[in-house]
């Protein structure tokens, strides 16, 4: 099954720098894109960039080397520009988060360029007048341009997000001991265990009434949304905290000089 991401197509025009080059050869492969042309590059040397972006060997063999931007971009449906500000002339200028959705949909039609100018001063009146919609990405005032790798990782980031079913990413990966989201039954459990085991070391004194320590904790709890497993977790801490307590006076009642300690390293 073919991917959109196929049909996406990474133009470099004129890039100086050749680790530059690779800078965007490993963002490119960090979000699933395979095809790039570079258009009369300063320097280009595959064993090097190989060096830099490793295992890229594929993606680098397969690197198109173009005399002129027009053929660059001459089979493409669809060719999305990138500045660091807007121009006086009037352009279809877009965020690239705006932008993404509508090169995976064109990418599903046929060949769409996402093209990067050269790192001195990007992209030329006549380069933008090739494009259909050109990219801003928001940045400080003081610092305003991306280095070029930066920029084309952002722009591969947002069109491999756009390219997943619903626009977001696989779901990140969960504890081997998550077992989903605790009950209210669950929580109040651990409320009362904690509660309890306060009141076990006397916690409770002075301004520290019950009802206004327990919403404290129920806020903080309540806050950090715990799975089963944490929510058991804490209310076996305040279960312990009352166990221990009772061992302890179990032991003052006995006469023994100290309370039975049950952690075997200590």
């Amino acid at each position: 099954m073919t991917s959109p991401l196929d049909n996406v197509v990474i133009v470099l025009h004129e890039p100086q720098n050749l680790v530059n080059v690779a800078g965007v050869i490993r963002a490119m492969m960090n979000m699933g894109l395979s095809r790039l042309r570079l258009v009369r590059p300063a320097e280009f040397d595959a064993y090097r960039i190989a060096g830099i972006a490793h295992r890229s060997e594929d993606l680098v063999a397969a690197t198109e080397i173009l005399d002129s931007l027009e053929e660059a971009v001459a089979d493409a449906t669809f060719v999305a520009g990138t500045t660091a500000r807007a121009r006086t002339a009037q352009r279809n200028y877009v965020r690239p988060r705006e932008l993404a959705p509508l090169v995976i949909e064109r990418a599903r039609e046929g060949e769409v360029v996402v093209l990067f100018g050269r790192e001195d001063r990007g992209l030329g009146n006549e380069a933008l007048d090739l494009c259909h919609s050109v990219a801003i990405v928001p940045t400080d005032a003081v610092f305003s341009s991306l280095n070029l790798a930066q920029a084309c990782l952002l722009m591969c980031y947002e069109i491999f997000l756009a390219s997943q079913d619903g626009g977001e990413p696989e779901p990140l990966p969960t504890g081997r001991r998550a077992e989903g989201a605790a009950t209210q039954a669950d929580l109040e459990e651990t409320y009362a265990a904690l509660e309890s085991g306060l009141r076990s070391i006397r916690f409770f004194k002075g301004t520290r009434l019950p009802e206004s320590v327990m919403r404290t904790l129920r806020t903080l709890i309540s806050r950090a949304e715990p799975d089963l497993h944490e929510a058991r977790l804490v209310r076996a801490m305040g279960f312990e905290v009352g166990h221990y307590v009772a061992r302890l006076e179990g032991a003052k009642a006995t006469g023994a000089d100290q309370p039975l300690n049950e952690d075997p390293n200590n």
